[in-house]
């Protein structure tokens, strides 16, 4: 831990909450990153972050240095949007009639030529958004670590406090979730 947050830290134990300050500051944007990843809007964003920093504070006496103050924080964000995720399971049922032409025009060039069909397009990413807000919690944070932040399995098994094998057992899960959201896309469109 960098000598001047080791300080701030030790600051705010000792009753100074203005130290803590400097480290939001300096963490804010790797914070709202990854709350970007599991919310979509922007005040749901605001209030997912808002809740990692409030828990930091107060969860500050936990922190015991043994790892960098940026792990220990980005681990409880990742759990604090696991929770978001679990307690805000909106209507996860959304009909695929609601397609918009472009992910409808993108959809058919893949059914019929999957190699022409780019997958940087935006109606992919569109697309894709759409299979995510519907994996249950779970899953969505598995794929969304794993696949989108690109992390190895130990990280992931470090950030969310699962065991490596229920990591794995987690992302065959939701890749299987997602395989069956995407044949009833199919199906819905093409039956």
């Amino acid at each position: 831990m960098e000598p001047i947050e080791a300080d701030l830290i030790a600051a705010v134990l000792k009753g100074d909450p203005a130290s803590f300050e400097p480290l939001v500051q300096k963490y804010s944007p790797r914070v709202f990153a990854t709350a970007r990843r599991y919310a979509r809007r922007e005040s749901e964003v605001e209030d997912i972050v808002q809740e990692i920093w409030l828990k930091a504070f107060q969860k500050l006496k936990s922190f015991r240095g043994e790892a960098p103050f940026e792990h220990w924080l980005m681990r409880l964000a990742v759990r604090t949007c696991y929770d978001f995720l679990r307690g805000h399971q909106r209507n996860r049922e959304t009909t695929f009639s609601e397609l918009s032409e472009t992910e409808t025009d993108w959809l058919d060039r893949f059914v019929s030529h999957p190699d022409g069909a780019t997958e940087n397009s935006d109606a992919a990413k569109l697309l894709i958004q759409r299979v995510m807000e519907q994996l249950s919690p779970a899953a969505r944070l598995v794929i969304t670590l794993l696949e989108v932040e690109d992390r190895p399995v130990k990280e992931i098994a470090q950030l969310t406090g699962w065991s490596v094998p229920l990591v794995k057992v987690r992302a065959f899960r939701a890749r299987a979730e997602m395989r069956k959201i995407l044949a009833k896309i199919a199906k819905d469109k093409y039956l």
